[in-house]
């Protein structure tokens, strides 16, 4: 399945760029499907391999979702600002986003989910703890409400990527007004420095 970007200006294809980015970025969603309503969840990632990967408890609605349908939408924005103009339709924001499709798995090899794990606390907690994870850490942990915790991942079949870069000159500030811009778009140097 492939997907195409409406707007092919702002499609992204550097794969070095959406890889830092899918590195880097802190919240993903994961679309599900449950019979035939959509079902949404933010959560914590890595990005590693080319497998995205996350952890949660072993029971609940997304784990009996995913035994019935494992497909599977992942998405993952950030912004960066506001960009400003004098014409109201043409204020923006400064944007990257990702979506991929594929199949949640639950990750049953052990040395596969304590390396996903302990790159999850690479990323959100670094050189917070002096050792690494242990195999037997992750076989037995217990959220707090008891339940097992899983590590299941998703292969993207495809992946699209979109960008809106920022324009530093034009990122909204508080106390930036209309008549600033209005004044600078029309001084013969804004006008000279566009061309």
């Amino acid at each position: 399945m492939k997907t195409d970007i409406r707007m092919h200006l702002r499609a992204c294809t550097d794969d070095n760029h959406i890889k830092q980015f899918l590195e880097d970025a802190q919240t993903a969603f994961l679309g599900l499907v449950d019979e035939h309503i959509p079902y949404v969840i933010p959560f914590n990632y890595v990005f590693k391999d080319g497998y995205f990967y996350f952890h949660g408890a072993n029971e609940g609605r997304k784990i009996n979702i995913i035994q019935t349908n494992p497909h599977a939408c992942i998405t993952i924005c950030e912004t960066f600002g506001t960009m400003v103009d004098p014409i109201p339709a043409e204020t923006d924001t400064a944007y990257m986003s990702v979506m991929a499709n594929g199949k949640v798995e639950i990750v049953t090899d052990l040395n596969e989910a304590t390396a996903a794990m302990q790159a999850m606390l690479d990323k959100y907690v670094p050189s917070y703890y002096h050792t690494r994870l242990s195999k037997t850490h992750i076989e037995k942990y217990q959220s707090s409400l008891g339940s097992k915790t899983l590590v299941l991942k998703v292969k993207p079949i495809t992946i699209t990527a979109k960008e809106n870069k920022l324009n530093e000159q034009m990122q909204f500030y508080p106390g930036r007004i209309v008549k600033q811009d209005m004044f600078q778009k029309s001084s013969p140097t804004a006008i000279h420095s566009s061309n």
